[in-house]
């Protein structure tokens, strides 16, 4: 096992001591209404981001689902400072604004955002003691399994396969096959709603089923430490090749889709304490249904897939369509997981 400060490459964007003024912001992946400013010319805005900034940026190619419209204006940061500094345009201009991670979980309106997209891509992953690692939240979730299979730490193969980056985990409370990514964070570093950066205990982030602190908290996490434990690598490995081996032979393989449409409902009487939606989904007979190029998959029916012509309204109309089967059946209110950026 490789010894501490074996980088694949450095956390980006991390500086404790950086502050800047009040920002306003809310949730990670959730829009932020603002009071919007008569527009202003592309120069002007230009100048405001740095020149980084795009105009009418399509959208539908950073979402797994594959449908939507564009963004008004679209930001990519690359660091905290970057961020922080979006951040303080944003709150000058007054113009709303959306926080997005890896677009696995999200479905955009075909009718796109009239404001800025700002998507978090701060890399970098390290090894800070024998058994933690420090991963940025731009960091792909199956770069950080990789990462631990290759330094012998296991307690992240059940994520082996999930989609999207750490950011979007940990901001979701990522899991499968009864484990969470809360589990073994450690800590983390965020941007709080004063607009400066902080360290936090894993137990701030309050995690629960799909959930934590964060999608009311309006902080944004910029990194996030993992407690891990030595083990053996042939092990390790095996346990992540049987991960994947279960999800690809559950889940549709290299489809337009978002994984589980639907949260599990909770339920005591169930041995880990919830009863699939995909269960009461296929008994309302979901696997048979389609609307335009969306259909519920083969394999599994809390999974909706474009079928290659989609578009973000069949998605919707699919989903409204099985969430009230399963109330008229069961009288059960189906949660959504997927979020939805956008008028709908």
């Amino acid at each position: 096992m490789g010894g501490v400060g074996h980088n694949r490459r450095p956390v980006a964007g991390i500086d404790l001591d950086l502050q800047a003024e009040s920002a306003i912001f809310e949730r990670m992946e959730m829009v932020v209404q603002v009071p919007v400013t008569p527009d202003r010319s592309k120069d002007s805005i230009l100048e405001e981001f740095g020149g980084k900034i795009e105009f009418a940026r399509e959208l539908a190619s950073l979402t797994s689902f594959g449908t939507g419209g564009r963004a008004k204006y679209f930001l990519q940061v690359h660091s905290a400072e970057e961020l922080i500094g979006a951040l303080k345009a944003i709150r000058k201009l007054k113009i709303p604004f959306f926080v997005m991670a890896g677009g696995t979980n999200l479905l955009v309106s075909d009718s796109g955002f009239d404001g800025l997209v700002i998507k978090i891509d701060i890399e970098g992953i390290k090894l800070t003691e024998d058994t933690k690692i420090e991963c940025s939240a731009g960091e792909k979730l199956s770069s950080l399994v990789s990462f631990a299979t290759d330094h012998n730490l296991t307690g992240l193969e059940f994520a082996a396969g999930i989609p999207g980056t750490v950011g979007g985990a940990v901001y979701g409370n990522a899991g499968a096959f009864g484990h969470e990514i809360g589990s073994v964070v450690s800590e983390l570093t965020l941007i709080d709603k004063s607009g400066v950066i902080r360290t936090e205990a894993g137990e701030y982030c309050r995690l629960s089923y799909r959930h934590s602190i964060f999608k009311e908290s309006g902080e944004i996490v910029i990194s996030a430490k993992f407690k891990l434990q030595s083990g053996n690598r042939k092990e390790i490995q095996h346990k992540v090749d049987s991960a994947l081996a279960r999800r690809n032979e559950r889940l549709p393989v290299n489809a337009n889709t978002a994984g589980s449409f639907f949260k599990n409902i909770p339920d005591p009487a169930q041995e880990n304490g919830k009863l699939a939606a995909g269960r009461l989904l296929e008994e309302v007979g979901a696997k048979e249904l389609c609307v335009g190029g969306a259909c519920v998959s083969e394999k599994h029916a809390n999974i909706i897939v474009n079928s290659g012509r989609a578009t973000s309204k069949d998605i919707r109309e699919l989903a409204d369509i099985l969430k009230k089967r399963v109330c008229d059946r069961f009288g059960v209110e189906l949660q959504q997981e997927v979020q939805q950026l956008g008028d709908f």
